[in-house]
This record gives C-alpha cells, sequence and structure tokens, in this order.
C-alpha cells in the first residue's frame, strides 16, 4: 500500500489478537504509512497485544479499560506528550454481561443495559472529547457498528439498542466537531470471527446467512475493515463524515 498515511498518527483501541478488527484497521494503518498506538484491555491480555503492537511499530502502548477511572485519560496523556497532537481515532470495543447478552432484550437488566451501553457507547464520547483537542489540524475518528443497529438479526439481542445509539452518537459528534474539521464514521462490517463475536448465540449460522446474502458472495475479513478505514483517514475522503459505512459485501442492500 502507497503510504498515503504518511506523517498521521493513530490510536487504535480494540485490540485482543491478531483477529480483531482492531488489528486490521492498526495493521492498515501501518501500511499506509501511520504512526501507531496501541491499547491493551488488561494484564491478561497485555501478551496477546503487545507483541502485535511490537511488530507494528507502535510508539505508544499501555493499558485501557474504559470502565477503570483515569485508565482514558492516563493514555490521551501518553498521546500528548509523545505526539503533541492526534489524527486518527479507532474504537473498536464493545461489552455486555454475559446473561444479558444472551438472553433476549425483554430480559435485560437494568445494569447489565447500562453496562452495555457506557462501555460500547458512551466509552465512544469520552475519548472523543480527549481526542478532540488533540486534533488541532483536523482528523477522523471511528466507531465499530453491526447491521443489528438498523435491522433486528436474532440472537443480536441488548447490542442491537446499543449498537444503534452509537451510530446515532457518530452522526451528532460528527454534527459539534465537523467545524473543526474533525469527520466521524460509524463503520458497520459483516459479520467477522472474531473473540468478542464468539459470545453471541448460534454465531455460525450469523455468518453463513451472510456469506448466503452478500452480493459479492463472500465474507469480509478485518483487512477489508481496515483498508476501509485507512481509505476513510486520507483526504481522498475530506468530505464524507457523519455516515455508517457498510463493510459486508454489499449484504446490507439485500433485504
Amino acid at each position: 500500500m502507497e503510504p498515503i498515511l504518511s506523517g498521521r498518527r493513530a490510536l487504535v483501541v480494540g485490540v485482543a489478537n491478531e483477529h480483531s478488527i482492531a488489528y486490521g484497521c492498526a495493521h492498515a494503518f501501518r501500511q499506509a504509512g501511520a504512526d501507531l498506538a496501541i491499547t491493551w484491555l488488561n494484564d491478561k491480555a497485555r501478551p496477546h497485544v503487545e507483541p502485535l503492537a511490537q511488530a507494528l511499530g507502535a510508539e505508544i502502548t499501555g493499558p485501557l479499560d474504559v470502565s477503570e477511572p483515569g485508565q482514558l485519560e492516563a493514555i490521551f496523556e501518553k498521546v500528548r506528550d509523545r505526539w503533541g497532537r492526534l489524527d486518527i481515532l479507532v474504537h473498536s470495543i464493545a461489552f455486555a454481561p454475559k446473561e444479558d447478552l444472551q438472553g433476549g432484550l425483554l430480559d435485560c437488566s437494568a445494569d447489565g443495559f447500562a453496562k452495555a451501553m457506557d462501555v460500547s457507547c458512551h466509552s465512544f464520547v469520552r475519548m472523543a472529547r480527549l481526542a478532540a483537542p488533540l486534533m488541532t489540524e483536523g482528523g477522523t475518528m471511528f466507531a465499530m457498528s453491526y447491521y443489528g443497529a438498523a435491522r433486528v438479526v436474532p440472537n443480536y439481542n441488548v447490542m442491537g439498542p446499543v449498537k444503534a445509539a452509537l451510530e446515532a452518537a457518530c452522526r451528532y459528534l460528527a454534527y459539534e466537531l465537523g467545524p473543526s474539521g474533525i469527520r466521524v464514521h460509524a463503520i458497520s462490517p459483516g459479520p467477522l470471527k472474531t473473540r468478542a463475536a464468539s459470545g453471541l448465540k448460534d454465531f455460525e449460522l450469523m455468518l453463513n446467512a451472510a456469506a448466503e446474502k452478500a452480493p459479492l458472495g463472500e465474507l469480509v475479513d478485518i483487512d477489508d475493515v481496515g483498508f476501509a478505514c485507512a481509505y476513510l483517514a486520507t483526504d481522498f475522503a475530506r468530505r464524507i463524515t457523519g455516515g455508517t459505512i457498510y463493510v459486508d459485501g454489499g449484504a446490507n442492500v439485500v433485504g
């Protein structure tokens, strides 16, 4: 890939292993010449993520659990101290308690719904608040969604309303940050075999249905998502903001 992001600085949150959507984004950004900051969730995740970050030449690394007070601010302080600015932000994290995720929406507890909304949606708003002052020359923010935000997907359950809120947050942030030259995108990949997706009931059925439905006739992978985000982070996409970008082989256009 041409170094079309040379000199750009990207913070990627959500890498769990080499199968993560966030890793696909980080890999694509690096191929395009960007400098990277990569986080891991906790000490348990660190051995899986740190070698990937080192292989990609990440200049900034560290723990980031958005539910732990102070960790979000700490990673942005690292970015400020090392780089002084930021150009790209990727939010690729989501969580719901297992008992609330695997039951229907009617059975989701208030606490479970609130936890899912905080980690999967409001944390992006908090990141945007910290990132915006660092995007002194404009920038691009990404949040990962899914088709279940727009249409009912069996077994997606509480994450459907939560991802719908995330997509709405992207629209409102695009409106508020546009005057600063900051663009905001909700990215909606087709189903992918990631660790997070493994918690969904009958996920293999979702994969098979997506492949059969897609006009291109095949599933997407993390590189497809990363390449799309790399393009959107360039000046080639300088007038695109606020929408939900589907990276799913066209499956979203088929009823």
